[in-house]
């Protein structure tokens, strides 16, 4: 009797010690599996984080260099969506803002320092150039002006208002016709033509909307104004 106890004491021992190491023995399979998920789960996350593309002011393509201003603009998408101005990452016009209209849209900024001066439209359609002339003449030397059309920004548009353009810089402004889109920026007393300038004709056999061209884009760095 005493013997059989013992074995049974024996075989109990053992049951006990098998079924201590199975489970032991998957605990860690299990902590490792964890582990190596953990890991890999952070190593994707380092990797996603590093191949991340940059974000520039405004969503340009690069980075300006230092002294410059960040600018990035839309003309208006027919007579549906309106322009829009971005500088340095504010949005100076849009129509999220409620501040652009049919016409020029126009947005003078300081060249020293980027702040924003004035913000209008002019109804090019329906309206008179008179204002939009007085406006022009008004700009001060030293002003970052930009510009983009919306619906029709040319129809009222005269000889006077277009060499007044044409001095900040522009060389499309002559040849700007009906619902052309167009987007410039220049500065009053800028002694040479901007490089900054954009403008699709409209064109019945290529216009992507039934009566007016595409959205023209543009983006680029202004040369900040120095003393």
């Amino acid at each position: 009797m005493r013997v059989a106890g013992a074995a049974k004491l024996v075989v109990a021992v053992a049951v006990f010690l098998l079924t201590f190491y199975v489970i032991s023995q998957v605990f860690e399979i299990k902590m490792d599996a964890s582990l190596g998920n953990l890991f890999a789960r952070s190593a994707l996350d380092s990797v996603a984080r590093s191949t991340k593309p940059p974000r520039y002011k405004c969503g340009i393509s690069k980075a300006c260099p230092e002294k410059h201003f960040a600018f990035k603009m839309a003309s208006g998408a027919a007579n549906v969506v309106g322009p829009k101005i971005c500088l340095e990452d504010n949005v100076l016009m849009s129509g999220v803002k409620n501040n652009v209209g049919r016409g020029i849209n126009v947005a003078l900024v300081n060249g020293k320092t980027g702040d924003l001066i004035d913000t209008r439209y002019f109804d090019m359609w329906g309206g008179n150039v008179a204002p939009f002339i007085e406006f022009l003449k008004a700009i001060q030397d030293g002003t970052i002006v930009l510009m983009g059309t919306y619906d029709d920004g040319a129809t009222k548009l005269n000889d006077e208002a277009r060499q007044l353009i044409a001095e900040l810089g522009s060389t499309s402004i002559t040849h700007l016709g009906f619902r052309d889109n167009w987007v410039f920026c220049g500065g009053k007393g800028i002694k040479t033509k901007s490089p900054f300038e954009q403008h699709i004709k409209n064109n019945k056999d290529t216009n992507k909307y039934e009566g007016w061209p595409e959205v023209v884009e543009m983006e680029g760095c202004i040369p900040q104004k120095q003393d």
